[in-house]
C-alpha cells in the first residue's frame, strides 16, 4: 500500500461533487470515500470507508488515519423507515460526530462546502440555517476548519441544478413565482473541485471561510431562460404573484418528480439572495471564476443525473431526533437524570421508572412486572453526550440494540436527544399510531418542562443536583 501521500477522507463521496474530488485529489493523496453502504473501490479512490454518521463508534473508525477530512454531507433524505424531527437536527449529529470523531483521530483540517449566507441573516430558510449550524459544529472541536460556501452548483447530479433542468425541459409555459426574480450567483462544479482542492493541506487556508461563485450573478428567471437557449426551445415565461412556497413545492415536486423531502427545503431557502461577497480563494488560487454561461453548456452537455429518493436500510428502523434548551450550568449527563425523574413524577399513574447503582433504566406500566423498555448505559458515555443501548423490554424486539442518546451541541444549551436504529416489537402500523406518537408527545411535554426550569433559574444559578 502506498503510505507516501497522506490520506485525505471524503465524506459524501458517492455524490457528484465528491467524485470529481477524488479524481482531482488523487495524485497528491490516497483518496478514501466515505458511504453508508459497503462500496468495492476503484479509481479515483484507493478505499472505501463504510460507516453510518449518526453512529459516534462508527464515526471514529471512518477517521482513523485520515490526515484531511472534506464533508459534503447532508441529511435532507430519509435515513430509516420512521423518522421523527427535521432534517435540520439530523443533519447536526451527523456533523457533531464526524467532527468529534476528527478530533480524536488528529485530523489536521477539515474542508466543508456550505451554503451562501445572505447579507441579512437574521431570519434564514431552515436549508441555510441548517448549513450554518453544520459549519459552525465542524470547527467546535478544535479541528482547523475551511469553509467554502456556495450556491447553486451547476453540474450533472446537482440536485438544484438537475431540478431546474428538469422544470425547463418539461413545461412549455414556465410559471414563474416571485422567488424566480432573487438573484442568485451559482458556481461551476469544475471551479467547487479545483477550489476545494487548492485549500486542502494549505495552512493560510485553516481558519478561513470563503465564498465561491461564478462571475457574474442573475435571477432564477434568467437563469431558466438560459438553460433553454442552451437546450434549443423555446420557453414562455408567466409571471405569478399568488403563488406560495407551499404551491411552488407542490408544483415543483410534482413536474420533476423529486421527492418532498428534497424540494422543500431548497425552495423554502429560494427567498434568499444567495449571492458571493467574498472570492478571494479564486483570486490566492489565480483562478479566473467560469461564467455562468460556459458552466451550463458543460453541464448540459453531461449525463442527467439522479433525483431518486436513496432508502438506505429496509428493515423498519426508527429514528427520532428532538432539539431542546438546556438551563443554564446544565450538561447531558444532568438532563439523562432529570429526564427519568420527571418521568416519574409528571405520569406518576401511569408510568414508574427505576435506576439501578449502574445506571440502567427500566421503565414499568402499573400492574406489570416485565418492563417495558430496558436501557442500558454505555461506558463511552461523557457528561456532553449521555449514551444508552435499548437491552430490553416488551416493547423491543430481541438481539437488536438500539441507541437512545442525548447531547449537547452547537453552544452547549442546545440539547438532542435522539433514538437511533430502533426496531420495535409491535407490527410496524400500530407501532406508527402509537408508541411512536406517545414518543413524540412526551419528549415535546420533556422540551416545555426544560424550557420552565430555564426560566425558573437566575443565571449561573444550580438548584436541582443530578445525584
Amino acid at each position: 500500500m502506498d503510505t507516501e501521500r497522506p490520506l485525505v477522507l471524503v465524506g459524501g463521496g458517492s455524490g457528484f461533487v465528491g467524485t470529481a474530488l477524488a479524481s482531482a485529489l488523487s495524485d497528491r493523496f490516497r483518496v478514501a470515500g466515505l458511504s453508508r453502504s459497503p462500496r468495492t473501490a476503484q479509481p479515483p479512490f484507493d478505499e472505501w470507508r463504510c460507516a453510518d454518521l449518526f453512529n459516534l463508534r462508527e464515526a471514529k473508525s471512518a477517521l482513523k488515519g485520515a490526515k484531511f477530512a472534506f464533508y459534503l454531507v447532508h441529511s435532507m433524505l430519509p435515513s430509516a423507515r420512521l423518522t421523527q424531527g427535521s432534517f435540520r437536527d439530523l443533519d447536526l449529529i451527523c456533523a457533531d460526530n464526524f467532527a468529534r470523531a476528527a478530533a480524536l483521530a488528529g485530523v489536521e483540517q477539515i474542508v466543508y462546502l456550505g451554503g451562501l449566507i445572505p447579507a441579512n441573516a437574521a431570519a434564514l430558510s431552515p436549508h441555510l440555517e441548517s448549513r450554518l449550524e453544520v459549519e459552525r459544529t465542524l470547527g467546535r472541536y478544535g479541528v482547523p476548519l475551511t469553509t467554502l460556501r456556495a450556491g447553486m452548483v451547476i453540474g450533472g447530479g446537482g440536485s438544484s441544478f438537475e431540478i431546474l433542468i428538469r422544470l425547463v425541459r418539461r413545461l412549455p409555459a414556465m410559471v414563474c413565482p416571485r422567488w424566480t426574480l432573487t438573484r442568485m450567483q451559482p458556481v461551476a462544479v469544475d471551479d467547487v473541485v479545483r477550489l476545494l482542492s487548492f485549500a486542502v493541506a494549505r495552512q493560510e487556508c485553516y481558519g478561513q471561510t470563503y465564498d465561491v461563485g461564478a462571475r457574474e450573478a442573475m435571477s432564477y428567471r434568467e437563469l431558466m431562460a438560459m438553460s433553454a437557449e442552451l437546450l434549443g426551445i423555446r420557453r414562455a415565461m408567466v409571471p405569478i404573484r399568488f403563488f406560495t412556497p407551499w404551491l411552488s413545492k407542490l408544483w415543483v415536486q410534482l413536474v420533476t418528480g423529486a421527492p418532498g423531502e428534497l424540494v422543500g427545503p431548497l425552495v423554502e431557502s429560494l427567498r434568499h439572495e444567495m449571492v458571493a461577497r467574498d472570492l478571494r480563494l479564486a483570486t490566492l488560487a489565480g483562478m479566473q471564476p467560469t461564467s455562468v454561461r460556459e458552466a451550463l453548456q458543460r453541464a448540459l452537455a453531461s449525463p442527467p443525473g439522479s433525483l431518486a429518493v436513496a432508502r438506505t436500510k429496509p428493515t423498519a428502523l426508527v429514528r427520532s431526533v428532538q432539539r431542546m434548551r438546556l438551563p443554564l450550568g446544565r450538561d447531558a449527563r444532568w438532563a439523562a437524570v432529570e429526564y427519568a425523574r420527571w418521568l416519574s413524577r409528571a405520569f406518576r399513574s401511569l408510568l414508574r421508572v427505576t435506576t439501578d447503582a449502574r445506571g440502567t433504566c427500566r421503565f414499568y406500566l402499573p400492574l406489570l412486572r416485565k418492563p417495558l423498555l430496558v436501557l442500558t448505559p454505555a461506558e463511552a458515555a461523557t457528561p456532553d453526550r449521555e449514551l444508552f443501548f435499548v437491552t430490553g423490554g416488551l416493547l423491543a424486539r430481541n438481539g437488536e440494540h438500539g441507541r437512545f442518546e442525548l447531547r449537547q451541541v452547537l453552544d452547549g444549551q442546545t440539547l438532542l436527544t435522539a433514538i437511533h436504529d430502533y426496531v420495535p416489537r409491535l407490527p410496524w402500523y400500530l407501532y406508527r399510531w402509537t408508541q411512536a406518537r406517545v414518543h413524540g408527545w412526551v419528549m415535546g411535554a420533556f422540551r416545555r418542562h426544560l424550557a420552565t426550569l430555564a426560566r425558573a433559574e437566575p443565571a449561573g444559578r444550580i438548584l436541582l443536583q443530578a445525584p
